[in-house]
């Protein structure tokens, strides 16, 4: 039996999850796990992952979270916790629908199939950059940009502000304790990423340009959206409207470079992308695990006693992989059919910005691979480093040799 709580992080952990997760699953659906700073309930079976997502007694606000969560979780100081995390992630019922109303139009999927011409020319723009031949670093010059790019477009960010976003306020997201050295970078950040976002939305009290945020905006001036909640959403558009897909594109090579046949195959057949895609998502998900949830008082979950106000967290990797619902679990199959997998969650929290992520990976891939030949990996895989977000899964730098087609 494993040991709890079960460590999920350090260096052994982050390049292959997978094996720990198979072993989760036959002893059982819940255990007990330690990140850096607090201890949760994580959730691995696929049945069980479907049932916590939809669970009405389970909540996201962390208002539910108990002294000892918010003691060591609630690490981003005020006043910008209070004023960046009033977002859907952690909204529930009358609230989460409000708030949700808001963004669907704009990230639908018919609007996002009309997107997808510009996405393929910015795509298309950003291997125009690279060398004829040679070596490029597929996040930095490729992985990284598509998705503010496409991103800036959608919200309506205007140049000067798309050219003023620093991507290390990314970083945000990760944990920094209070104790540590680093502590002072993390909040310079966080105060500058605040400031951008006062400077958002001051742009679009200006101009009242047609667009996602000038819809946020004047929801805000309708008394719809409480200020903070107006700067918790464009915080998470910004950053998990971004970070994640840059993640999941970096899996996605990652996976497609150690599995040569699955980019011939590709090549050969474009019409496999859309199954693809979707195996991909499965294979290797960046949303390794969901966000904070609660249960208000103590009860069972899936046959353990769980403390209220206890954190839990489903393992959407996990679920992804458990071979009670997936034949072959464990490999890659580009034509799956069907594959039910949870890589954008399930429930009422599903990704709101799904429909757009499936065409930039779509696109990305149609692209790189009509684009680049001899694509292969620059390094060992072993040398690759994953990122230590606790959430998140992908690899900060992807080297790859190439050779570009006219």
């Amino acid at each position: 039996m494993l040991d709890e709580p079960v460590p999920l992080h350090g260096t052994g952990y982050h390049p292959d999850p997978y094996r720990l997760y198979s072993r989760m699953r036959r002893e059982g659906p819940v255990h007990r796990v330690a990140f850096p700073a607090v201890d949760a309930w994580l959730v691995t079976g696929y049945d069980a992952a479907r049932a916590t997502l939809t669970d009405r007694r389970i909540g996201k606000n962390h208002a539910l979270g108990n002294d000892a969560w918010r003691a060591k979780a609630s690490i981003m100081p005020e006043p910008q916790h209070s004023e960046l995390q009033a977002h859907l992630l952690h909204q529930d019922g009358a609230d989460h629908a409000r708030m949700r109303s808001l963004v669907m139009d704009a990230l639908s999927p018919a609007a996002s199939e009309l997107a997808r011409p510009r996405i393929r020319e910015i795509a298309g723009a950003l291997v125009d950059d690279f060398p004829d031949s040679g070596q490029t670093d597929l996040v930095a010059s490729f992985a990284a940009r598509l998705p503010f790019l496409v991103l800036a477009e959608t919200l309506g960010l205007p140049a000067e502000l798309v050219d003023r976003f620093d991507r290390d306020w990314r970083l945000v997201v990760q944990p920094v304790g209070p104790d540590s050295p680093l502590r002072p970078v993390y909040e310079a950040r966080l105060r500058a990423l605040q400031r951008y976002i006062g400077d958002v939305v001051q742009d679009q009290r200006d101009h009242e340009r047609p667009c996602l945020l000038g819809t946020l905006v004047r929801a805000h001036d309708r008394g719809v959206l409480r200020r903070a909640e107006l700067d918790s959403m464009i915080f998470q558009l910004l950053v998990a409207g971004q970070e994640p897909v840059t993640n999941q594109l970096s899996t996605m090579f990652v996976a497609l470079l150690q599995h040569p046949e699955a980019l011939d195959a590709l090549r050969a057949d474009p019409g496999l992308l859309p199954s693809a895609v979707e195996e991909l998502l499965r294979y290797d998900s960046a949303f390794e695990l969901t966000t904070w949830r609660f249960l208000p008082s103590t009860s069972d979950l899936h046959g353990r006693t769980v403390t209220g106000g206890d954190s839990i967290i489903v393992s959407l990797c996990a679920a992804n992989r458990d071979e009670r619902e997936f034949d072959r679990a464990d490999e890659l199959v580009l034509d799956r059919n069907p594959n039910p997998h949870l890589a954008f969650g399930h429930g009422k929290h599903y990704c709101p910005g799904a429909a757009l992520a499936r065409i930039e990976f779509q696109v990305a891939l149609e692209v790189l691979l009509c684009r680049l030949e001899s694509l292969s990996l620059a390094c060992d895989p072993a040398e690759l480093e994953w990122t230590p977000a606790v959430l998140a899964r992908g690899v900060d730098r992807l080297p790859v040799l190439f050779e570009r087609r006219a």
